[in-house]
């Protein structure tokens, strides 16, 4: 004869809300989304900050501004995604 389910107790609802909220908040998407919007605000910085020199070095392109502007969007494409898809 099978085991009859339990009725679910107040307890592991409990459990599983406090879990849902964990998941939410250490998820992945945030953490790498934040890194990228904060590397793409540093490096942009350093590219409009850029002298002669330094443009010269790169063969006239700011490479530390375009970087971080694409690390920037990279950033909030990850955190939109995470908005959009929010883990269940």
């Amino acid at each position: 004869m099978p085991d009859l389910p339990t009725p679910r107790t107040g307890e592991v609802d409990e459990l599983e809300r406090h879990s849902g909220t964990a998941t939410k908040l250490f998820d992945v998407r945030t953490v790498i989304g934040g890194l990228f919007l904060l590397y793409g605000v540093m490096i942009g910085g350093a590219g409009l900050l850029a002298t002669e020199a330094d443009l010269t070095k790169a063969q006239g392109i700011n490479i530390n501004l375009w970087t971080g502007v694409s690390m920037f969007v990279v950033g909030a494409l990850f955190l939109l995604w995470m908005r959009l898809r929010p883990a269940t």
